[in-house]
Formats: C-alpha cells, structure tokens, sequence
C-alpha cells in the first residue's frame, strides 16, 4: 500500500510538473523547446520525488500565481513583480531577518512595489518554514476585562498567542505593531520584533478641517500578506510572503470601518456631526466616505503608493482586455472583486465572472486560519 501511495504522489507531481514546464515554455519562447527540461524534471521527480525550479521558472510560476488571483483586482501588473529566491533560508532567524529586508525594499521609500520573497519548499524528507503571521506587519489586539478590545480585534487571539511565546506586548496603543512568528524546519515558532524602519506608517488625517488630528490614528503602507502557500507545478513553498500596494478602500471600508474591525464610522460620524439617530440619515455612508477619502489623501500627502476603488477596477477592465486579446480567461470572486463600498459606481460591478482556480496559485493550506488566530501558541 505504501509503494502504491509513493507511486500515485510521484505521478501527481509530475503530472502538475508537466503542465507547468510546458505554461512556462509556451510564454516564454526564449527559453525554447520544453523537452529536454522535461526529461530533466521527471527523472529529478522519479529519484526524489521533487524537483527544483530554475530560477526564471520560479520567477514566472510566482508572476502568473498573481495572475491567478480570482480575489485580487490589482493583478494588471501581475508581470512586474519583483521575485526575491531566498530557496536556501529554512532556520526561523534567517527567514524573519530576510522577511525585515523584503519590507524595506517593498517600501521603497514610499513608492510601493510588488514583491515576493520565496523559502524553502516542501519537500518528501520534511515540511518546509511556515510564517505564523497572517501579515508581515500587523496590529496588536488586546482583550481588555470588559470585554473590548484595545486596537484591532482580528488580531486579538494571535496577540494573545504571541504573548504566551513571551512577547510583552507593546506600548499599549490601538496601533502596536505585532511580531512576526516564524517556524522553522523541524524547529518551533518564535516570535520577531520588526525594526521600525521595516514599518512605514501614514498617520490617517481629514483633508478639511483639524478635526482628527488628536485622534492617532494611521496605517501601514505594505499589506504583506505571509500565511499563504506559493504552489508551482508541484512544488509547494509554504512561506512565500507576498505584497502588492493599498487600494484605499481596504484600509478606510474594511480594516477601520467594519463593526469586527476598528468599528470607526460612528466616532467618524460624530467628528462630522452627523445625525446618527436613524441610519435613514445614511449618517454611515456618508462617515464612510469621508473615511476613505482621509485615507486617499492622508497617503497622497505622505508620498506613500495607494490606488482608489475607481481607478483600480478600470485597470482590472483593461487587465481582462489584455488577458482576452492572449487567449487567456480572466478567473474571478465577484464578491472580491467589486469594492466595498460604491460598488455600482464601478464597471467591475456590472458583470459576471468564472470563479475557476489555475495552477499556478496563491492557496491557504488547512492551518492558516488557526495560525493566523495564535491556536497552539504556547
């Protein structure tokens, strides 16, 4: 029974091996003809039951992954993403100190860019790293005894995970930015403090008026997403960090706005002096709009790279153009794509979308979602 298990994974992989040497030589002619890389990969496969990609077949298996994210409308530039091999890395040390370095090229001063520092992969003999953080950078949620939370309460089981591996906590702000937690091959998580200069924050101010600038609030300018797997033919790498930029709605729609969230529309409202005693007043929509436009122009004014909901879905309409004109199906999550707020406002908004998954892929294997809330940090 075990032969035949080993026999069936080996053709998996050289079955999804297969399919993606052939993608990546069809769309880049220059590398030539497929065959011979072929026979290379299934005689790697046949003796260890794994291959290794070159580096360009990295670089492209993790450019068309973006392409293939039916949740992300920002995957226009899906060809300019910058790929860091970091392949070699396994101890949790060096990973943390390579995932401070990616922040700090991803920043870029503020001109944001598209990145991707890749780990070591699974492989038949061990798992590879796991990064525990569902972001790079994250804010701390504390429970406090009557039942709030101080700063973000997405993050509050991590945070108290986080501290149970020892981390004192922060200055006790809404805004404490968390640790990364990072495991290593055969090693157990362990928790990094991020360097402030790793962490550009933009303080979130209105456009009019003084009005929130004793309030303290801001944001981070890199959503480096880190508890997702980069799958490639096969090949799966189970740390891969990947950023793109903000689109603004993210920030003012969902991460201050929603009532799980920083639940901020009714303190917004009465800054504005906004009539909220009937939601007839649509006293939330309007709080809301002044909200992400603090946002927009809070990071305009900072110099920090963030696109708007109007924008971003014309790009996605010229990205699908693009894809159609290569004979290349656009797959997509409707409810992802169209943006949180003023929905119908958008051309992404007025059509329907095939929700079908492609290889290569961004994935979340069945333990993110526990990481990601601090489960079995002890």
């Amino acid at each position: 029974m075990e032969i035949l298990q080993q026999r069936s994974t080996v053709a998996q992989v050289w079955a999804a091996a297969e399919e993606f040497i052939r993608l990546h030589h069809r769309e880049n002619p220059e590398a030539g003809s497929p065959f011979k890389r072929l026979a290379q990969v299934r005689d790697e496969i046949e003796t260890t039951g794994s291959y290794r990609h070159t580096p360009l077949e990295l670089v492209h298996g993790a450019r068309v992954a973006w392409r293939n994210s039916n949740r992300c409308i920002g995957r226009l530039y899906w060809n300019s993403l910058r790929v860091r091999d970091h392949r070699e890395l396994t101890g949790a040390d060096e990973i943390a100190a390579q995932c401070v370095e990616h922040l700090r090229e991803a920043t870029n001063a503020g001109r944001v860019r598209p990145t991707i520092t890749v780990f070591a992969p699974d492989t038949p003999e061990r798992p590879g790293p796991v990064i525990w953080s569902e972001q790079l950078i994250r804010y701390a949620g504390y429970a406090c005894a009557d039942g709030t939370t101080l700063g973000d309460p997405r993050n509050a089981g991590f945070t108290a995970g986080v501290r149970r591996l020892g981390w004192p906590g922060g200055p006790g702000t809404p805004f404490d930015v968390l640790p990364m937690v990072v495991q290593g091959c055969d090693d157990k998580p362990r928790w990094f403090e991020l360097p402030p200069d790793a962490v550009l924050e933009v303080p979130i101010e209105h456009p009019e008026g003084d009005r929130w600038r004793d309030w303290g609030l801001r944001w981070h300018a890199v959503p480096a997403i880190s508890n997702m797997r980069l799958e490639i033919g096969g090949v799966s790498y189970p740390a891969a960090p990947f950023n793109g930029w903000y689109m603004g709605t993210e920030i003012g729609a969902r991460n201050l706005a929603d009532t799980d969230r920083y639940d901020l529309l009714p303190a917004v409202a009465r800054r504005l002096g906004l009539d909220t005693s009937s939601d007839r007043s649509l006293w939330k929509d309007r709080a809301l709009v002044e909200l992400n436009r603090a946002v927009l122009d809070s990071f305009d004014r900072a110099g920090v790279t963030i696109t708007d909901h109007h924008t971003e879905a014309q790009r996605f309409m010229t990205h699908m153009e693009r894809e159609r004109r290569k004979g290349r199906e656009v797959g997509a999550d409707w409810s992802w794509i169209v943006p949180p707020m003023s929905g119908s406002t958008t051309p992404v908004f007025h059509r329907t979308y095939e929700d079908t998954e492609s290889s290569p892929a961004y994935v979340h294997d069945a333990g993110a979602q526990a990481r990601a809330q601090g489960h079995d940090l002890v």
